[in-house]
């Protein structure tokens, strides 16, 4: 028996990617649910359009659980309308996001009229909305800790996610450049990022760049790929999932970038949507 399933709903950053050059690795924007031991998923990381796939998984059932969201850039919230299995009567679902004033105000920036027909008071069943400060609680069973990370244009945080005997690092958006270029020029190892990632069984990184991107997209306050397996590979996590994947980014490139790092003592992976990871 596994003690920590990983349900993989969304993989990309910024924008859906669809089309027949996606289709492996997918093109659903930043979601992955959690279960502990053989039960339903209650542990849900970012809403992004991944947030609809995890509805079948439920065999019909309503949603009961939390939502844990880094952030709330559209890539990260887009699938909250849409996730029929929350929006239902008999759905009880926490909301926890970063704190930066009324969490149902600021939600309601972007889902509600002229923007979206329908306001987060308006989602049926029983909603809480809350915001977050840094540091440990209890969310559905799992130890969480919550840690600010240096990203562009709203208050963006990492999480490390402890239950079952096993520790995930998820850190989806995250700009390495803000303590400066590092010896390498992709940002040095965040203080923060390292506390999360320190030891963990799997570490979730942003990945939506490469090293000949960097110097022109670093700006835009996302990670490359060669920066979080040197970040993984300091804080001695032994897994590595390179995660919200650039939109333009191809199934083959995606193959290359793997392949180019197979031989490694880490085992680097790239996170493929509909896909399920079992730890601990």
């Amino acid at each position: 028996m596994h003690a920590v399933r990983i349900y993989v709903c969304g993989v990309r950053g910024s924008t859906p990617s669809p089309g027949p050059a996606f289709v492996r690795y997918g093109g659903n924007t930043s979601c992955l649910a959690l279960a502990l031991d053989k039960g339903s998923p209650t542990l849900v990381l970012d809403a992004g359009t991944g947030l609809q796939r995890l509805s079948p998984l439920l065999d019909g059932r309503a949603f009961r659980g939390s939502i844990l969201l880094s952030h709330l850039h559209w890539d990260h919230t887009h699938g909250l309308p849409f996730f029929a299995a929350g929006d239902r009567p008999d759905a009880q679902v926490t909301l926890l996001m970063p704190a930066q004033g009324d969490p149902t105000n600021v939600l309601a920036r972007a889902m509600s009229p002229p923007h979206f027909p329908i306001k987060p008071s308006e989602l049926r069943g029983k909603w809480r909305f809350l915001g977050i400060q840094e540091g440990p609680r209890t969310v559905e069973g799992f130890e969480v800790l919550a840690r600010e990370i240096p990203h562009k244009g709203g208050l963006t945080y990492g999480y490390r996610v402890t239950g079952g005997g096993a520790t995930i690092a998820y850190l989806s958006d995250h700009s390495p450049i803000a303590l400066g270029p590092g010896p390498a020029g992709l940002g040095t190892y965040h203080p923060a990022a390292m506390q999360l990632a320190r030891s963990a069984d799997l570490l979730i990184h942003d990945a939506q760049l490469i090293q000949s991107q960097f110097a022109h997209w670093a700006p835009f306050g996302h990670s490359a790929v060669e920066y979080a397996i040197g970040l993984a590979e300091a804080a001695g996590a032994r897994r590595l999932l390179l995660f919200h994947h650039d939109l333009a980014r191809t199934d083959d490139e995606i193959d290359a970038i793997v392949a180019a790092h197979r031989d490694r003592a880490l085992k680097v992976e790239a996170a493929v949507e509909g896909t399920v990871i079992d730890l601990g």
